[in-house]
This record gives C-alpha cells, sequence and structure tokens, in this order.
C-alpha cells in the first residue's frame, strides 16, 4: 500500500474518531509555549532562556468523566469552560516560572490569580454591565426588545474588538499569538493523522475552527437569541438573569463550536465559521520552526 494511501486512512479514522466527540485534542498559548489536552492528559511545553523545552505533564480526569451528566449536551460547554480555565491559570503559572530568566522578576503565584481575577471581572463588566446598562438607556426611545437586543449585542461585540485591538499594541502579546498559531497548527496535522514533525506541520493553517476566539465570537450572537427571552427588565434584574443564563449561553455555543469542528469540510459550515476564523487573524500569528517544535513537544506528551 502507497504512503499517502496510509495516510489517507489515518486522516479518515481521525475524522471518524472526532465526529464521535472522543478523540478531540485542543490547547492554549501561554508565556512561551503551549499547553495541550486530550483525554486524561494535560502537557504544558515551555521554551527555556537557554533554548532548552522544559514539559510539565499531568493527569487530569474531566468531570464529565467523574460525574456523567456533566458531560451531556449543553451541560458540559460551560464546565469544560470553567475546566480550561483552572488548567490554563495552572499553565500560566508554570511558563512563567520556566521562560523568565534568573534576572527577571518572576511573578508570584498570588499575582497571576489577582490579575486573572481582574481580568474575569472585566470580561463580566464588558460583557454583561455595560450592555446591560446601555440597553436600560435605550429601552426609553426604542419599543421593539428584539431591536434593543441586537442593539446591546453590538455594543458587547464592539467592547470585544476593541479590547482584542489594543492586544496588538503588546509586543509581548504577540510572541503569544504566534504560539496560539502553533498550537493550531499542530492540532491540524494530528487531526489529519500526520506524523508530528514541524515539515509536516508547517503548512498547516494557523486558524482552527474549535479556536476560543471563534467560541467568544459564537457567545456573541447566541446571546443575542438568548437574552432576547429576558424581556424589558430594569438593570438590576436583567444583570441578574445575564449571569444565570451565562451557562447556557455557554453550552449552546460549545455544541455550535463542536459541530463546526466535525463537518468543517463542508461547505455551508465553513461559510458560517468564517467570522470566527477572520477573528483569528488577530489572535493568532505565523509562529517560527521552534515555536512549532514546543507545541509538537506538548502534543506527543498527551497523545
Amino acid at each position: 500500500m502507497h504512503k499517502e494511501d496510509l495516510v489517507s486512512m489515518d486522516r479518515e479514522a481521525a475524522l471518524r474518531r472526532e465526529r464521535k466527540g472522543d478523540d478531540i485534542a485542543g490547547g492554549q498559548a501561554i508565556i512561551e509555549g503551549v499547553m495541550m489536552r486530550h483525554g486524561d492528559r494535560v502537557a504544558s511545553a515551555v521554551r527555556r532562556p537557554d533554548g532548552g523545552i522544559e514539559i510539565r505533564e499531568e493527569d487530569y480526569r474531566p468531570l464529565a468523566k467523574r460525574y456523567p451528566p456533566l458531560g451531556w449536551p449543553f451541560v458540559r460547554g460551560f464546565v469544560t469552560l470553567l475546566e480550561m480555565m483552572i488548567l490554563g491559570m495552572r499553565s500560566l503559572m508554570f511558563s512563567a516560572e520556566v521562560a523568565l530568566s534568573e534576572e527577571e522578576e518572576k511573578p508570584k503565584p498570588w499575582q497571576l490569580t489577582l490579575t486573572v481575577m481582574t481580568s474575569v471581572a472585566l470580561v463580566l463588566l464588558g460583557f454583561v454591565v455595560v450592555p446591560a446598562y446601555c440597553f436600560t438607556l435605550l429601552k426609553g426611545v426604542i419599543a421593539s426588545t428584539f431591536v434593543l437586543n441586537i442593539l446591546e449585542g453590538l455594543i458587547r461585540l464592539s467592547l470585544f474588538l476593541l479590547f482584542l485591538s489594543s492586544t496588538l499594541l503588546m509586543e509581548d502579546m504577540k510572541r503569544v499569538f504566534m504560539y496560539h498559531g502553533a498550537e493550531h497548527k499542530t492540532v491540524f496535522a494530528w487531526e489529519d493523522g500526520r506524523d508530528l514533525t514541524v515539515a509536516n506541520v508547517r503548512p498547516y493553517s494557523t486558524r482552527h475552527p474549535r479556536c476560543g476566539t471563534s467560541f467568544i465570537l459564537v457567545v456573541m450572537i447566541v446571546s443575542i437569541l438568548v437574552f432576547s427571552l429576558l424581556g424589558r427588565p430594569d438593570f438590576l434584574h436583567r444583570v441578574v438573569y445575564k449571569l444565570a443564563l451565562l451557562p447556557v449561553v455557554a453550552g449552546i455555543s460549545y455544541e455550535a463550536i463542536r459541530f463546526t469542528g466535525r463537518h468543517r469540510g463542508r461547505g455551508w459550515v465553513r461559510a458560517l465559521s468564517w467570522p470566527g476564523l477572520l477573528l483569528q487573524r488577530v489572535t493568532t500569528r505565523e509562529p517560527t520552526d521552534d515555536q512549532i517544535e514546543v507545541a509538537i513537544e506538548a502534543m506527543k506528551r498527551v497523545v
């Protein structure tokens, strides 16, 4: 059998596993490195100042496996989001310890925790509080609840795009975005059944339909539909209702992202994924070979 036939068979088998939802790998960029997760395995690979790669591996049994109801469709999305936040925090602390040289002041765990908590608070402020306040201001002059929700959604999206644009001014974020691109390329190569080498990984796209950036955009769209059910409550009640519905929005959005990932070969699915992939032009950059090497090392440890 020709090598090309074997590669094709591996790719088809990988896609069949992914369609079943039992063989999905993913991760995130960290400081000078990449964290990958697959099944019950998590690995973070970080480039040391001396040029070497330091890797931390751990077993992590997802909550959905420990408590099956948490793995049900439309429930697992919010649970997975919380788990990735926790794992991402751990990986971020590890990467800060490894990537910074002895001369650089390394952040304390409490400093990183405070940074993450502040970031979450700012997200809730921009995603929930400010749009709800604008909704309250506008409901006196706009009779249509649907139009109000569309305007609120546009305000939410504008704040998100403003935040993304501000990251382009941060020099350190450019390298994080390059590692983000390396992560996507490596996941693509693995999903296609390719040997994980720099030469095999390099040609792939930096934009992946299951990316967190695409997920956030889907959340923005789904929230318009879900929050439309709230009617026209006062400001305080609207904030409370929206916070209570965040797990619902996350659950629906997660299923949508999984669907587009499993069926990305279909033309109409690619069309639906296009806005999220376009947004990844901001959050991903073409990585160098040594950054791809780091992503490959993390992936090898989990698959």
